[in-house]
């Protein structure tokens, strides 16, 4: 098996990164929603004050082989804060190119981004999944996440175009 690194995402990781986003929201059924160009991940993610973070995970070549290392994973996300808890951090997007599943790949993006949380005092990581991804909430209960719909009877909700220009006014 080819060895694989995860590491924080660097600017020139944007091509990439959008190239993956793009693919996940294709698996989700949801590319007509994808309006991010790469030049807003620059912006957004590595500024002076990002508004995200990315880890990134990569195929490295054998020893002696000449190709470049491969990104085939990533994991977006950043902090927020609860009122009750404090500190948390929230897993935007995780993705493994489908080729590299079942690898260990997406539990190690996950494991990565726990530390973080950690190493940044957040009392909690949060996620959300789609309610027909059965593999994906299959893995995030093995991982010990508990399915807060199931639990508690959240439910998300989002205001946008629209809704939110009314809302502010506008």
């Amino acid at each position: 098996m080819a060895s694989v690194r995860i590491r924080e995402a660097k600017e020139g990781d944007c091509g990439d990164i959008l190239r993956l986003i793009r693919e996940l929201a294709e698996y989700e059924k949801l590319s007509h929603q994808v309006k991010i160009s790469e030049e807003a991940l620059r912006a957004d993610g590595f500024g002076e004050n990002p508004l995200y973070h990315c880890l990134v995970a990569e195929i490295l070549p054998a020893p002696g082989e000449l190709q470049e290392p491969c990104v085939v994973g990533y994991g977006l996300y950043y902090f927020i804060y609860s009122t009750w808890k404090g500190r948390s951090i929230y897993l935007e997007d995780i993705y493994v190119m489908p080729g590299y599943r079942g690898q260990g790949i997406g539990s190690k993006i996950i494991k990565m981004v726990a530390k973080v949380a950690l190493d940044q005092g957040c009392s909690q990581f949060r996620l959300a999944v789609l309610d027909w991804n059965k593999t994906a909430m299959d893995l995030y209960k093995a991982l010990g996440a508990q399915d807060l719909t199931e639990a508690e009877g959240w439910h998300s909700f989002c205001f946008k175009g629209e809704a939110m220009r009314e809302l502010a006014g506008r």
